[in-house]
């Protein structure tokens, strides 16, 4: 594996192993000075990268690369868990919050979606996420009539603005100048990519580089 990273990449390059195992590809390229992903599914993650890596880290692992590179630990990683899908299909075809999501995961996975962060209030039950000081978040799979949108408005007051996603709801949108209200699914599916093959998340690709001045283009009028 050394020498496979030694030939293929340079110190600071980022290395991909998706199929992790135990750890080894991603242990040689944190000694070597490069950047690493790896992806495991199933329990390995517990049972033998993350214990591996943090001793890596820890420099508590004597063994492959560490004599030849004088490897005395340093460095750090960040565990991501996949989410299952946030929505599901129905009997009918129609989308559906997916049965893995409690309200907890729902919150979440919707302040990401939204661009909130997450950080449930404990004296406001309708305060889930923030993106200012003065703007919320509140998610719930309730059906929300007049009179509970009405009371969120309320309790939220002129100072403050909220954003409700709900699955339904009985009022009119304008009704409630501080309250912007959504529904779910439908406000995931707005926040989706479809059709693509690069699922770059809205981060737009650079335009080609221009050629040198003086050097005409290979395919040029």
């Amino acid at each position: 594996m050394q020498r496979i990273i030694h030939l293929a990449t340079n110190p600071g390059d980022l290395v991909l192993d998706s199929f992790l195992g135990s750890g080894t590809t991603a242990a040689v390229a944190h000694k070597m000075g490069r950047r690493w992903i790896g992806i495991e599914l199933g329990e390995h993650c517990h049972t033998h990268c993350i214990p591996r890596l943090q001793k890596l880290i820890d420099g508590k692992d004597p063994g492959g690369i560490t004599k030849a590179f004088e490897w005395r630990g340093g460095g750090g990683f960040r565990y991501y868990r996949l989410a299952p899908s946030l929505l599901e299909k129905d009997k009918w075809d129609n989308w559906v919050i997916s049965k893995d999501y409690n309200p907890t995961m729902l919150a979440q996975a919707v302040c990401k979606l939204e661009g909130f962060t997450y950080a449930p209030s404990d004296s406001h039950y309708w305060q889930h996420g923030h993106s200012t000081e003065r703007d919320f978040l509140y998610v719930t799979t309730a059906n929300l009539k007049h009179a509970q949108l009405q009371q969120l408005s309320d309790e939220v007051g002129p100072e403050r603005s909220l954003l409700v996603v709900c699955t339904s709801f009985r009022g009119s949108k304008n009704g409630y100048p501080n309250l912007t209200v959504k529904k779910i699914p439908k406000a995931v599916l707005n926040r989706c990519e479809w059709g693509h093959d690069d699922y770059s998340l809205r981060v737009e690709n650079l335009p080609a580089a221009p050629p040198p001045e003086g050097q005409q283009e290979l395919f040029a009028d």
